[in-house]
């Protein structure tokens, strides 16, 4: 009886770890690169379903490069968003979808006044799935000529990803008044509220 009393007590304990388990599982990660990473943690931190955002750096052959060493534009890497997100709340085509529509797809190793090869248009894809929804995705944006202009943006096999500086986390809410904040990051969070106003936080 004792052992039996024992038993059930370790099966409780189990299943009620579970739970916590099972929705660390659940979470997964998207890696883009969009421009500057300052505006693409700011709209990405709105959407319901995200659960963190991290700036940083990948792409590069470079080891732990700083971001001064990004923005000579010689290390390889892209200013990018790994995002951490519920797939039960919002799908990864979904995420796809504000990427394309929220900057240029269609200017190479560019966004508006940024210029290198740490500004390009880039989707680091985490497993085989991630990879054939936004090839697919990218294919159809081309066939229906959407941008007008060819969308050029890489879809490569996500690598190392190098956390960028504490100063550059957060960057718009911490820094909001800031005059790069107000006249870049702002209009691109109010189109993000008039586009995909069902997918943002509340």
């Amino acid at each position: 009886m004792k052992y039996i009393s024992i038993m059930v007590l370790v099966l409780l304990s189990t299943l009620s770890a579970d739970p916590a388990n099972a929705q660390a599982k659940k979470l997964q990660k998207a890696t883009f690169g969009m421009g500057c990473f300052w505006c693409s943690e700011a709209l990405f931190q709105r959407l319901n379903g995200v659960s963190s955002v991290r700036s940083g750096y990948e792409g590069g052959d470079v080891a732990n490069p700083s971001y001064e060493d990004v923005c000579t534009g010689t290390t390889g890497h892209a200013e990018v968003i790994e995002i951490t997100y519920d797939p039960l709340k919002i799908e990864y085509d979904e995420l796809l979808e504000v990427f394309w529509k929220s900057h240029d797809p269609t200017t190479l190793n560019r966004q508006g006044a940024d210029v290198g090869t740490q500004y390009r248009s880039v989707v680091f894809y985490h497993n085989e799935e991630q990879k054939q929804i936004a090839d697919k995705y990218k294919k159809e944006l081309n066939d229906t000529k959407a941008f007008g202009k060819p969308v050029v943006t890489a879809i490569n096999k996500a690598s190392t990803f190098y956390l960028a500086d504490s100063y550059h986390q957060d960057y718009f809410n911490k820094n909001g008044n800031q005059p790069y904040c107000r006249m870049v990051i702002l209009p691109k969070l109010e189109k993000l509220e008039k586009v995909f106003k069902a997918k943002l936080k509340h």
